[in-house]
């Protein structure tokens, strides 16, 4: 784990954020007091295949009707 001052931090950003997109945790401290981790965001998305869901939902007629008025003034 490197330690960095916030200095260094905002000199050098390019070059921390790549070793932190290649799984190293980055500190970054105020003098020598440690204040954040540096540290790459994980893929949320996934492996998304389209269909996937196809057969197993269904939506009824009833979604696709108006909202009644009352439900509508909620909105506003």
């Amino acid at each position: 784990m490197e330690t960095v001052t916030i200095h260094k931090a905002k000199t050098q950003l390019s070059r921390l954020i790549e070793k932190a997109c290649k799984g190293e945790d980055i500190v970054i401290a105020r003098g020598s007091k440690p204040v954040v981790r540096l540290v790459a965001i994980q893929d949320a998305r996934g492996n998304r295949k389209p269909g996937a869901l196809k057969g197993k939902i269904q939506i009824s007629p009833e979604f696709f009707e108006p909202l009644p008025p009352e439900e509508l003034d909620r909105w506003e």
